[in-house]
């Protein structure tokens, strides 16, 4: 199996303005024995010296249509990192761990030159010999961990250390995936460098047939090494996908797939007692003794790259008369990346998206510093270390990724989407549409995907279908999903996982659209299919049984349906454990369609929405339904004034994490002025309903369900003025 270290940024940081020099006028000469972060992801902009007298590749700057507008840099296809001379370098020439994506620990020497000082000692981590097995016999390693937590720092010296003369063939982008491929093929010994793989994977990134074409006779010969941070990493672990329904789970299945081949290593970011020990042995550098003296709050690798004080410093900024344009400035780029955007982003973009953050926050009365200014109190190693933007004029700007997991952070913003889903690529649209997708944004993720679609993305016709029935347009989704499900039978045989997968979304937004009695058929028989194909037990056989027991009830049958999913709760308690959202989501649906005292049903769901909450969160999707259920049954025991604030607050909640515009939103405005008829408050709930049906025209097909139920409590009110006796 192949060996990956997943970490949460692949781009060189904090490194000055000497960064962005174009050529190798006398300036940049000087520089020869060092790194830039010229060198970093974007792979455009000017030639940059390295250390040990390597320079990555000149590379011209160009003009593109990334995020950053008609300025910003578009990634070369051909964007490795390369010796002075155009050469791939080896992995014993590239001897600092800047290159490799590290955090920079300081900005200069104490003698005050412009030359950065030497990194700081190499403290050997407790996962350093898993990592090392794992290196000396798998073919594909991830190394997992929080930002600053110091993977890119332990990768680069494990892979010194192993393989000091292989060939270090980084890409500086996604576009640039297919050369190093080749390159590293062509190798007899190469390492594959993917610093924050997240950023090489989605339309045109890495797949299980580009890691097999690369794999070598012997272990070690030809080693793909990666990092990713654990954020970017749960959005494809096994909880996530019990997270996700099957059209979720199909939308990210080829990057799963991708991170399957690897073997995983975590890193911590705490540092045990022992690492702590091992580096007080190093107390004579004032880096790792202010580390240390930081105490267990924190870890030692995330001190040194001044996490927390920069993040300090960001907060602080917003005060009026300190830096309050640079703290918005670093909002919109936090945001970006937030959005799903992994490129850079010009200085002219940025000087668009900060405003309406700077507006919101107080404008003109928080005595804003000038754009310029801003722009360089963002840019500046603040603390010695990375600025709160890293990047320069010709490559653009990209947020430090450790502000990116900041608490508190609100969902982003309408004005930062839109003004970010016009200008991106068909890849990077592809990018921001899954990730919206997965947040349960599908008006946003059916924007992106369009744009996607339209480019030629490679599989965004069928999320885009997805994302279109999502976004409460089901019979749209059911005919583009027919058409692609037909093409792939034709293409990939029936059996084809991909295949399978297009007939569960044809099968789900068949019901979707009013239609329960096929959609039920059409499960039934995937479900058999699945189950010869995939096996009784796989993920995608219990998802179609789910699919096949809900339709069946929807059809008029709840005691089957109540008989269906009694079976699939004990499979799904065997195979994925009482803890998975799909064994709480199966729960749910046996408890609607059980029929029974309804005390003893109320008792149930509370017992759910406890677990739901202690598993995966309040503000989870299926926490969210449950709750929905409960309010429902309220209302069934005439508890009106009690489903009315329960329905209430869930469209608070539904609002601020799914949106206004999601059909679920929809449904609980629906019922919440369905209660408050019920509790004599007729007027309210005419307004309420008034409003939802103007807002659900502009956004769900005609004919949809939740139309028809919003005119039919509508005409169920009394007339205007009177109320019922």
């Amino acid at each position: 199996m192949p060996v990956l270290l997943v970490r949460e940024n692949s781009r060189v940081r904090g490194w000055p303005a000497y960064v962005g020099a174009v050529g190798l006028g006398a300036a940049a000469l000087a520089l020869a024995s060092l790194w830039t972060s010229g060198a970093w992801a974007t792979g455009i902009g000017a030639a940059v010296t390295t250390f040990s007298g390597l320079v990555a590749e000149r590379l011209q700057p160009r003009r593109g249509t990334a995020a950053g507008g008609d300025d910003a840099p578009a990634t070369g296809a051909d964007a490795l990192l390369r010796t002075a001379t155009g050469r791939i370098p080896t992995l014993r020439q590239v001897d600092r761990p800047e290159p490799a994506g590290a955090h920079h620990a300081d900005g200069h020497p104490a003698d005050g030159s412009r030359t950065p000082a030497a990194p700081p000692a190499y403290i050997r981590r407790d996962v350093e010999p898993q990592l090392r097995e794992a290196l000396g016999r798998a073919g594909f390693v991830l190394l997992v961990g929080e930002s600053t937590a110091g993977k890119s720092r332990l990768a680069h010296e494990m892979a010194r250390t192993l393989f000091p003369g292989h060939a270090f063939v980084r890409p500086l982008g996604r576009a640039a995936l297919p050369q190093a491929l080749r390159v590293a093929g062509t190798r007899r010994r190469a390492v594959l460098w993917l610093d924050d793989l997240e950023e090489f994977l989605g339309a045109g990134g890495l797949t299980t047939a580009m890691l097999a074409a690369l794999s070598a006779p012997a272990p070690g010969r030809r080693v793909v090494l990666a990092t990713m941070r654990t954020q970017e990493f749960r959005r494809f672990d096994a909880r996530e996908e019990g997270r996700l329904t099957g059209s979720d789970r199909d939308a990210w299945r080829t990057q799963r797939d991708v991170l399957r081949q690897a073997e995983v290593v975590r890193l911590a970011r705490h540092w045990s007692p022992e690492e702590r020990g091992r580096a007080a042995a190093h107390g004579h550098d004032p880096r790792i003794r202010a580390a240390l003296r930081a105490g267990e709050r924190f870890g030692i690798a995330e001190v040194l790259a001044a996490g927390p004080e920069l993040l300090a410093a960001w907060h602080n900024a917003w005060a009026p008369g300190a830096n309050p344009r640079g703290a918005a400035l670093v909002a919109a780029a936090v945001d970006c990346r937030r959005a799903g955007l992994r490129s850079p982003v010009s200085r002219d973009r940025l000087r668009e998206l900060h405003r309406p953050y700077l507006e919101e926050r107080g404008g003109g009365d928080l005595q804003p510093e000038p754009f310029d200014d801003a722009m360089n109190w963002a840019c500046k190693a603040v603390y010695a270390t990375s600025g709160l933007l890293i990047g320069n004029y010709t490559q653009g700007y990209t947020a430090f990724d450790y502000l990116l997991g900041a608490p508190g952070l609100t969902p982003v913003p309408e004005h930062l989407w839109q003004a970010l889903v016009a200008r991106v690529t068909p890849a990077e649209a592809y990018d921001m549409g899954l990730l919206a997708h997965q947040e349960g944004r599908p008006r946003r993720a059916a924007e992106a995907l369009s744009r996607a679609r339209l480019g030629g993305a490679p599989g965004a016709d069928f999320l885009f279908a997805i994302t279109v029935g999502d976004a409460g347009r089901p019979r749209r989704a059911a005919a583009d999903l027919a058409g692609i499900t037909r093409r792939r039978e034709d293409r990939l045989g029936p059996a084809h996982p991909d295949t399978l997968a297009a007939r569960h979304q044809l099968a789900f937004f068949t019901g979707e659209a009013g239609n329960p009695h096929a959609a039920a058929g059409r499960f039934a028989a995937l479900a058999a299919h699945t189950a010869s194909v995939l096996g009784a037990d796989h993920p995608d056989t219990l998802a179609a049984r789910h699919e096949l027991a809900y339709f069946t009830g929807e059809s008029g049958a709840p005691a089957e349906a109540a008989r269906q999913l009694a079976r699939l709760l004990a499979d799904r308690l065997r195979v994925q454990g009482p803890e998975d959202p799909q064994v709480l989501a199966t729960r749910r649906s046996l408890i609607w369609y059980r029929t029974g005292e309804p005390a003893r049903t109320e008792e149930q769901l509370a017992e759910l929405l406890a677990d739901a909450e202690r598993c995966l969160g309040p503000d989870d999707p299926h926490t969210l339904a449950v709750r929905s259920s409960l309010a429902a049954f309220a209302a069934r025991a005439g508890r009106t004034a009690e489903a009315a604030a329960a329905w209430e607050s869930l469209v608070a909640d539904r609002t601020r994490v799914m949106g206004p515009d999601h059909p679920h939103t929809i449904y609980a405005r629906l019922e919440w002025a369905r209660a408050l008829a019920s509790s004599d408050r007729p007027e309210e709930a005419r307004a309420l309903l008034t409003r939802t049906l103007d807002d659900a025209r502009t956004l769900l097909e005609p004919g949809h369900r939740h139309l028809r139920l919003a005119r039919e409590l509508l005409a169920a009110l009394p007339p205007a003025g009177r109320h019922r006796a």
